[in-house]
């Protein structure tokens, strides 16, 4: 894979998770964006999933982890830029399959849902599976088509 590049961004209810999944992708050899915000005062989460949508479907980067209370604004908010399909997790299993079944290029998480540690293990989960193709590949396109 040449681009190592991953997006972060969240509102200001994740910024601490964000900063240490950021060091943690970061020593597993990714590069990551991190595109804030980086104060504690109160944020928009769609604008921030739209930002980091953005850079994931122009190709800037390969994927793009986002942040926010529960994780499904700022997921609502990406899931709205074509060409990104961005799944909100709480467990490994469902990182995976996003990856593995719909070839997501996005991972959405709440910080007031799961802590630190199970985050870092969806991160992993997520990153570590490949997208399966064939049956699965004609339900993406059908997504895709929707786009359309």
């Amino acid at each position: 894979m040449t681009n190592t590049r991953i997006v972060l961004s969240s509102d200001h209810a994740a910024i601490e998770l964000r900063q240490a999944i950021a060091e943690h992708i970061k020593a597993k050899g990714w590069e990551p964006v991190d595109i804030g915000p980086v104060t504690p005062e109160s944020t928009h989460y769609p604008q921030h999933g739209e930002a980091a949508a953005n850079k994931v479907a122009s190709g800037d980067c390969r994927f793009g982890i986002i942040l926010c209370g529960t994780g499904q604004g700022i997921m609502m908010a990406a899931n709205k830029v074509k060409g990104i399909r961005c799944g909100v997790c709480s467990d490994t299993f469902s990182a995976e399959m996003i990856r593995a079944h719909n070839d997501a290029n996005m991972l959405s998480m709440g910080a007031r849902v799961i802590d630190q540690d199970k985050a870092i293990e969806i991160v992993d989960a997520f990153l570590s599976t490949e997208f399966e193709g064939g049956r699965h590949g004609t339900r993406v396109d059908m997504i895709t088509a929707i786009e359309a």
